[in-house]
C-alpha cells in the first residue's frame, strides 16, 4: 500500500515538473519551489540522477536493483508510446519553457498596468508640480 502511495506521488512530481511553471503566471514566487523540482528532473534524464521515489517505490516493492522501476513499468509504453522516449521529453521541455516565457509575458504586463509614478523619458521623477 506505501508502495502505491508512493507512486501516486511520483505521478504527482512528475506532473509538477512539467505543469508547475504554469502554477508562476498566477503565483510568481511558485518558482521558488519549481526550480529544484526542475533542475532535479533534469539531472535525471540528463545526468543520470537517481530519482529517490523511483528508489523507494522499489524497495518497498522489493524490488532493490531495478533502477528503471517507475519509468520502465508505469510510463514507457502507458503515457507514451514505445520508441517515442526522446519525443515525450522534448515535449515535456516545450511546455516548461512556454510556462515560464508566459509567466514572463503576464508579469510584465502586470507591471505595465501597476499603478505609480512613472518615470518620464528624460529618465527624471516627475514630482507633483512638474507636467
Amino acid at each position: 500500500m506505501l508502495a502505491t502511495a508512493v507512486m501516486a506521488v511520483h505521478f504527482l512530481v512528475l506532473a509538477y515538473i512539467v505543469l508547475g511553471g504554469f502554477l508562476a503566471w498566477r503565483w510568481p514566487r511558485a518558482l521558488l519551489v519549481h526550480v529544484p523540482f526542475l533542475l532535479w528532473g533534469l539531472g535525471i534524464v540528463f545526468l543520470g540522477f537517481v530519482c529517490p521515489l523511483t528508489e523507494l517505490e522499489n524497495w518497498l516493492r522489493g524490488r532493490d536493483g531495478d533502477p528503471d522501476g517507475f519509468i520502465a513499468e508505469y510510463l514507457d509504453g502507458v503515457l507514451y508510446p514505445d520508441g517515442y522516449l526522446v519525443v515525450s521529453r522534448v515535449l515535456a521541455a516545450v511546455v516548461v519553457v512556454v510556462s515560464y516565457v508566459g509567466a514572463i509575458v503576464v508579469w510584465r504586463r502586470r507591471g505595465a498596468a501597476a499603478p505609480g509614478p512613472r518615470l518620464p523619458a528624460s529618465g527624471k521623477r516627475q514630482t507633483g508640480t512638474e507636467r
